[in-house]
């Protein structure tokens, strides 16, 4: 027998026809829906369903100079480290930003060069917009992109400049410790010790706000119960074991869960376990967190959210006329396991 030959892919022209409306009609369906009436629309929608009609992209891209990408740099994963909430981000940002017409182009860089590969898609008018992650103080990625009217929203707050008029979406991190460290108080916790990063880290001091917040709410006091180290497991291991020595903690509250899992390893190098000898609490509820034994209890970045509301910004300023989303800032949860 012949083989069967395909058919043509749909048209244009046959959801014209099938709607019973004129070529123009259906383009501005695709186009500018907001021409049409609510009836007319969705007899073409329903006639595109129908056929399974997908508009040519490339052409209606030549027409607006629009690419529909959005450009998204990522790093690599720094070894020893328990964090991977950017690669749960990004799957989330892929998909919201594919239900919204969009695709996510990612690109890497020099690590000592933040703006490395910023420049190039630019010149190349490849994306139409970009998704800034870090946003620690002093980068210039997003001064940078302003100078040069490059349309961006940042997951992260403006350190450095917290009048900036950019769209930003962020984690309320001092509201997550906050959190993890009722939770302890509230089991009967006192002497609850905090492992943080850096001085010079705005989010790790944020992260540390809430310890200290939630700690004198109890009025209870906070001298010699915090460490300030790189977000390494082998930091969290040694500073949980001068901890352990010297403030006699019965809990630890951790701004990762990488620094958390240095204090797991030095409690089971101490013979004690998580969450009957002394509680544990870590950051980010990664992969890890639910993965190991007893399971660590960790604050939950709303990340599905956090995407969400970086590609409704996104849409606001690539509109015409664009619109400018005021900073978005969200609550996370607590995941509790057998840690705490």
């Amino acid at each position: 027998m012949p083989g069967r030959v395909p058919s043509a892919p749909p048209t244009l022209a046959d959801v014209a026809e099938l709607a019973g409306v004129s070529r123009q009609t259906v383009s501005n369906a695709v186009n500018n829906p907001d021409l049409l009436r609510s009836d007319t629309l969705l007899r073409v929608q329903e006639a595109i369903t129908s056929l399974g009609y997908l508009p040519n992209r490339a052409a209606r891209n030549l027409r607006t100079r629009a690419s529909h990408l959005i450009g998204l740099r990522i790093m690599t994963v720094q070894e020893g480290t328990a964090n991977a909430t950017m690669d749960r981000f990004v799957h989330s940002l892929v998909e919201t930003s594919r239900e919204a017409g969009y695709h996510v182009l990612l690109f890497s860089g020099e690590p000592a060069d933040p703006l490395a590969g910023y420049d190039d898609l630019l010149r190349s008018t490849a994306v139409d917009a970009f998704v800034v992650t870090d946003t620690y103080l002093g980068n210039p990625q997003a001064a940078w992109l302003q100078s040069r009217r490059a349309p961006f929203v940042a997951f992260g707050r403006p350190w450095a400049d917290p009048e900036a008029a950019h769209p930003w979406v962020d984690v309320d991190g001092a509201a997550g410790c906050d959190l993890a460290t009722s939770h302890l108080l509230d089991r009967g916790h006192e002497r609850i010790a905090w492992i943080g990063w850096r001085k010079d880290s705005f989010i790790g001091e944020d992260r540390r706000s809430g310890w200290s917040r939630a700690m004198r709410s109890r009025g209870l006091p906070t001298t010699g119960l915090a460490s300030r180290v790189e977000d390494t497991v082998s930091s969290g291991r040694e500073a949980s074991a001068v901890l352990l020595d010297e403030a006699r903690p019965s809990a630890f509250v951790c701004a990762s869960d990488t620094l958390a899992m240095g204090v797991l390893h030095t409690l089971s190098e101490r013979g004690l376990l998580a969450g009957r000898d002394i509680a544990v609490v870590g950051f980010d509820d990664s992969q890890v967190a639910q993965v190991v034994p007893p399971g660590l209890t960790s604050v939950r970045q709303p990340l599905e959210v956090v995407a969400a509301e970086v590609v409704t910004a996104l849409e606001g300023l690539l509109a015409h006329p664009p619109t400018i989303h005021r900073g978005v800032l969200l609550e996370p949860t607590l995941a509790v396991r057998g840690s705490s």
